[in-house]
């Protein structure tokens, strides 16, 4: 018991608090000019779950993955911005999505500031400052933050890797396809054919990445280096190798209402929860195990497998990269994280052959099902898209052996993408521009987390969320979120949750405090104001979920 109170005591003191924006990113304490700068490398998985991770609860093999926890931190309450695009952008900016232009996606141009589909000159990218402060800066991965009419080799680059602060680029522009024959692939500026038999992306990401660091020591090794590699697995379509989905062929047999208990329960022993948050009921439309057929059953064991492959695989990777960051020398003056995009998606996606032999084939493009969703984002409620934790709670793992003494320590401070800019600006020594290019640049919305790798609190008035008309608002051990109407007016009803003692969000305290209710209300209002939120726009939605 005693350390479920100390955790509380410091969830109200640590996470959010009172403004202190100015004295955060005038400290730099991990920025020493007399030593040499670090290397980054910043690895994000795409539409992973909170607990599909060993060292996060899940069964799902991340050896790689589990060693940097172990040897590094664990965020327990860290924030993305709940999909692909959004996160994407405030991730490389340290802005909110809208401010960026990407408050949706990058297929439509919605007709206002917020919602261009196509990250504007208002902000710069994590390459662009660091590169004025003498790093190499490489990406391999999915970009995903320029509008898909500029994807085509014909058409403008301005907002390509190599146009927005990058050296080399390896991946695919847009937002995901199949991984044995993706169409959209680029190699630097020129684009690439769909590749032949033999090629799996998750694979060449990782290879590129490789490379970059290997090159990196050979030609430029008196200088420091950026890697962002943006994975696309596990992201539908359930697409994996042969022999990793054999690994976990008959693991998933005892169905989603077990899997997710024992994760939950893992959950807590590793202190990730607390056990008085209770976990959520499945949602009404979700069938029991024991009520599906046995044809059915099958058909979904081989979905989670191939979905466990797909996170299994990248896992690999992520051991290839730390192995040439290894054999190269540069391993312990090197920081390196891993996050997830989004949370687990509940999209129901089904086209291509649909037999239950071609699932995890070229010839097949699936999804995991909501079932599964729950599952992975165990103990939350929601999904991808929604503001609800489900949706925006990511593991964060920090490993950086020369600086961070501490391993295998869990922090309880709360965090958000929209911070690696801060915190990069931080252990580097960059400088965060007023303008570039003869643009204005909008001020960073993050703060650093630099004091959080010493267990010090971090301080802000609050974190914002907005996408396709559903909204959020986090503000100390409070969050006030609303769910989106597909049709206008698009705003959902307000809930209030006390993350403190109920962050699964089971109970709705609206009613019990309509005063904070209001007050949050207009504190999220004013935001979205002034970050380009407005005019809030549902169309879309609802992804096509199963029924």
């Amino acid at each position: 018991m005693q350390k479920i109170i100390d955790r509380r005591s410091f969830l109200k003191t640590s996470g959010l608090g009172a403004l202190g924006l100015a004295a955060l990113r005038c400290n730099r304490p991990y920025y020493n000019p007399l030593k040499s700068k670090p290397n980054i490398v910043l690895i994000m998985a795409d539409d992973m779950g909170f607990s599909d991770l060993g060292c996060y609860g899940g069964e799902i093999q991340t050896p790689n993955i589990d060693q940097l926890a172990e040897k590094g931190l664990r965020y327990t309450q860290f924030y993305n911005a709940s999909r692909c695009c959004p996160t994407r952008a405030s991730l490389l900016t340290g802005l909110y999505a809208h401010q960026t232009g990407m408050g949706w996606m990058t297929a439509a141009d919605l007709g206002s500031p917020g919602y261009t589909g196509d990250i504007n000159r208002n902000c710069v990218t994590l390459a662009e400052v660091l590169k004025q402060a003498g790093y190499s800066t490489y990406l391999s991965g999915k970009w995903h933050v320029t509008h898909d009419r500029y994807m085509k080799p014909s058409g403008p680059k301005h907002n390509w890797p190599l146009q927005r602060g990058f050296d080399r680029y390896y991946g695919p522009l847009d937002g995901g396809g199949s991984y044995f024959h993706t169409k959209v692939l680029v190699h630097d500026n020129e684009s690439l054919p769909v590749p032949e038999k033999e090629y799996y992306v998750t694979d060449a990401i990782s290879e590129y990445a490789s490379k970059y660091i290997t090159e990196h020591a050979k030609g430029k090794s008196e200088q420091p280096f950026f890697l962002y590699v943006g994975y696309t697995a596990p992201h539908f379509p359930l697409h994996a190798k042969p022999e990793d989905i054999e690994k976990y062929k008959d693991l998933y047999t005892r169905g989603w209402e077990i899997v997710r208990a024992e994760r939950y329960s893992r959950l807590i022993e590793l202190g990730i929860i607390d056990e008085e948050w209770q976990l959520p009921g499945f949602e009404k439309d979700i069938q029991s195990w024991d009520k599906m057929s046995n044809a059915e059953k099958q058909h979904m064991v081989k979905r989670m497998a191939i979905y466990a492959a797909q996170i299994d695989n990248m896992d690999q990777g992520i051991g290839q990269i730390v192995t040439s960051l290894k054999e190269t020398g540069q391993y312990d003056n090197t920081l390196i994280l891993f996050l997830s995009d989004n949370g687990g998606s509940a999209e129901f996606i089904s086209r291509g052959d649909k037999s239950y032999e071609a699932l995890g084939t070229a010839s097949s493009y699936e999804s995991v099902r909501k079932p599964w969703a729950t599952a992975s984002n165990t103990p939350f409620r929601k999904y991808k898209q929604w503001e609800h934790e489900g949706g925006t709670a990511t593991p964060l793992i920090v490993h950086w052996p020369e600086q961070i003494r501490s391993h295998g320590e869990l922090r309880h401070q709360v965090g958000h993408v929209i911070d690696f800019m801060p915190t990069f600006i931080d252990v580097t020594g960059a400088d965060y521009p007023d303008q570039y290019i003869n643009n204005k640049i909008i001020p960073m919305e993050g703060v650093s987390l630099v004091p959080t790798f010493d267990n010090k609190s971090i301080q802000r008035e609050a974190l914002y969320w907005e996408h396709q008309a559903t909204r959020a608002i986090r503000m100390g051990q409070w969050k006030l979120v609303a769910d989106s109407h597909p049709d206008p007016p698009y705003e959902g009803k307000w809930e209030l949750y006390n993350m403190e003692t109920d962050r699964t969000e089971t109970h709705n305290l609206a009613e019990q405090y309509p005063d904070r209710v209001e007050m949050m209300a207009e504190m999220w209002h004013r935001w979205a104001v002034r970050c380009r939120v407005y005019p809030l726009d549902g169309r879309g939605w609802f992804p096509r979920l199963e029924k």
